[in-house]
């Protein structure tokens, strides 16, 4: 059986996904920290619709041993995968001296690591025929370092290249995106965030539905990348020829007056 494979389902984007493909009636396989949160967003699914194929497991991401399990319980199962949304992320934003060695470890690896072993393993479980997606949630913030947004910022580039260099390997075999999103009004201190930002914060900023369908839109085309939202790529290009000396002050500034540790 082929599945479409999310992570973070249980998420404010990972359920915009999973809403607008379970509206495509295509089988699901979702996957998520919590097990309780899992079973109950199955149940709406198929309350919903009884006819949807939904498979579930819980996952650590930042876990090898538990990704591990993940795939052996995939396997135990048949499980092949079409498409891979890998949207789960830890968005840990403060002074870099102010996290702990298990913060950082976090962060890295469910940004990074966890991305890239899970491509790997569906990979490894798709027919790689020429229609099998490859779609990574990245960020904004990963086209320039961030002070006081660093670790996020990196892991977020780090994906960024991993795809690109990705899509020029599969060119043929599969389709491979990284979409860059601003923020995206999910939780209640994400959008406070975008509260403190203004004017630019609610320019930039995209219901989740939205970047959910642009997202899936673009692995379609098989975008290499995608900066998501007008006012997001207007930024990009019209800061493209700031040094970036300037673009660091200016951003150390408007960071260091906010922190989110919501992992």
């Amino acid at each position: 059986m082929n599945y479409t494979l999310v992570t973070g389902a249980c998420g404010g984007l990972g359920g915009a996904f999973v809403r607008l493909l379970a509206m495509r009636k295509e089988a699901l396989f979702l996957t998520g920290r919590e097990e309780h949160r899992l079973a109950a967003l199955a149940e709406r699914l198929h309350a919903e619709d009884p006819t949807l194929r939904v498979e579930y497991f819980p996952c650590d991401l930042a876990d090898g041993r538990s990704r591990n399990r993940f795939f052996a319980y995939a396997d135990s199962v048949n499980a092949r995968f079409s498409r891979l949304v890998y949207v789960a992320g830890a968005d840990v934003q403060k002074a870099f001296e102010k996290y702990t060695e298990e913060k950082l470890v976090m962060q890295a690896r469910v940004n990074f690591e966890g991305a890239v072993s899970f491509t790997r393993a569906v990979m490894a479980r798709s027919d790689l025929d020429g229609t099998s997606e490859f779609l990574a949630v990245g960020s904004v913030s990963g086209l320039y370092p961030m002070p006081y947004f660093a670790l996020y910022s990196a892991t977020k580039k780090a994906l960024w290249q991993f795809y690109s260099a990705l899509h020029a390997e599969l060119k043929g075999r599969a389709k491979v995106t990284c979409v860059l999103p601003g923020a995206i009004p999910t939780r209640e201190d994400v959008k406070e965030y975008i509260r403190k930002q203004g004017l630019w914060g609610k320019l930039a900023a995209l219901p989740p539905e939205k970047v959910a369908e642009k997202s899936l839109k673009a692995v379609q085309k098989n975008r290499r990348s995608l900066i998501v939202g007008f006012w997001n790529k207007m930024m990009y290009i019209f800061t493209a020829l700031i040094p970036l000396s300037l673009k660091l002050k200016f951003i150390a500034k408007k960071w260091s007056k906010t922190e989110k540790d919501a992992f």
